[in-house]
């Protein structure tokens, strides 16, 4: 009982507080080992300090800092401006096509920034303008770029990925290639979204401005790269060529190189480049240290145990605590952040998961997308408090409503993803 009330205090202070999220589980997980075991807070610390040590010399936590470097080292080569002006140039002149440029631009983005905050902010500052001048509807674009930006969470290299890799014990290349294609989907179903809506509403999506086939093949020389640099690493994964670690430093390193053949490259942009990727990487340390001692925590207290045992009493089949997880997880999501659930819920609901015979593969993959859905939806919406942030005079409400339509699309991947299992775990069945 005492462990359930320790879980549910933590559980108010991460939904209902400021506190940052590391430190609260970090203390917490502290607190409950002290209190439930016989030698206390020593035996806590010492737990603590161990599970911090294990992260810091962790192989696979390495790949993190790589592949967010990588997204650095793109942002300030300017390769986001460069995909969406191919995907304008190929797209614009179809019927809502700025928008499904811009879903593809975000596609892109997030193949090499791992960041879903990074890729909402970046084409925001870039597609926004574009839909202006063509005359969308101020919140279904800005709505556009928020459910774009989440791709960030799922498409490889995915930071929730690698998280769910540490907390779970499975193989990150694994994770990587599950993603790819459920990541291709959710592009080609926002896509057919921004069909429907130019279709239904066409003041919404207009139809852009038209180019030339030599402009069109033209701008195809200035995301070469990206795209060469992408298929390096997933076919090297999927081939066995290297590890996720090695492809993190071989995408570091090409986008390193693309900063300099674009004459970016100065040692300011250098250092500033370091000290963002080491922000970034420091928090999120912070914060899988506090769920890998609260997963201590949750070991040790039984609450694992009492869930499983609570939900095999339902008597219900398999599927139905599935779709009841996922249905837990959409009502959660419109409380709490992306990160904040995969930390919180991943090391009670996993053992769950595998005790009922799936893979833990491809739950990773529903976990994340569902994640991807608690990022566009009131009231805590992260992605669209970054869009507001940075369109000051636009009401939240109109940005959720201009998400509404992209949300049913993500309600029917979820769907997909939950009915063919096949399409999470093809691509990681080649590799053994």
């Amino acid at each position: 009982m005492l462990a359930f009330v320790i879980f549910g205090s933590l559980f108010a202070l991460i939904a209902f507080t400021r506190l940052p999220l590391g430190l609260v589980m970090l203390f917490t997980g502290t607190a409950g080992i002290a209190a439930i075991h016989p030698r206390g807070m020593t035996a806590a610390l010492a737990v603590s300090e161990q599970q911090i040590m294990n992260l810091a010399f962790n192989y696979q936590f390495s790949v993190l800092p790589l592949f967010i470097l990588m997204g650095v080292f793109i942002v300030r080569a300017g390769l986001a401006e460069d995909l969406f002006g191919a995907a304008r140039k190929w797209m614009g002149h179809l019927p809502g096509g700025v928008g499904m440029a811009t879903i593809v631009a975000c596609g892109g983005f997030a193949a090499m920034c791992a960041s879903s905050a990074a890729a909402a902010a970046t084409m925001a500052r870039i597609a926004i303008p574009e839909m202006e001048r063509a005359k969308y509807d101020p919140g279904f674009s800005a709505g556009s770029v928020a459910a774009g930006g989440t791709m960030g969470v799922l498409i490889p290299p995915s930071g929730a990925l690698i998280v769910y890799a540490l907390l779970t014990e499975q193989s990150v290349g694994d994770l990587f290639i599950a993603g790819v294609i459920p990541g291709l989907l959710q592009v080609v179903v926002y896509i057919l979204v921004m069909a429907a809506v130019a279709r239904f509403r066409p003041q919404w999506a207009p139809v852009g401005e038209r180019f030339t086939m030599a402009e069109r093949i033209k701008s195809l020389g200035a995301i070469w790269g990206v795209v060469v640099l992408f298929l390096l690493i997933m076919v090297g994964l999927v081939r066995g060529w290297f590890t996720a670690t090695e492809a993190g430093g071989i995408g570091a390193g090409g986008a390193f190189l693309f900063l300099a053949l674009r004459r970016r490259l100065t040692l300011a942009v250098f250092l500033d480049s370091l000290k963002e990727a080491a922000q970034i990487s420091t928090m999120i340390f912070v914060v899988s240290a506090g769920a890998l001692v609260l997963n201590q925590f949750i070991n040790l207290s039984g609450i694992s145990g009492a869930t499983i045992a609570f939900i095999n009493g339902l008597s219900l089949s398999p599927m139905m605590i599935v779709i009841a997880l996922i249905g837990f997880y959409l009502v959660l999501g419109c409380l709490m952040d992306g990160f904040a659930m995969i930390f919180l819920t991943v090391p009670i609901i996993a053992p769950i998961i595998s005790g009922l015979g799936y893979d833990l593969v491809w739950w990773a993959i529903v976990t994340v997308v569902v994640v991807e859905i608690s990022m566009i939806t009131p009231p805590v919406g992260l992605n669209v408090f970054i869009l507001r942030a940075m369109l000051p005079k636009l009401p939240v409400l109109q940005i959720f409503k201009g998400i509404g339509p992209f949300v049913v699309g993500d309600m029917a991947r979820v769907v997909m993803v939950v009915a063919f299992p096949a399409l999470s775990l093809w691509l990681p069945s080649l590799l053994h």
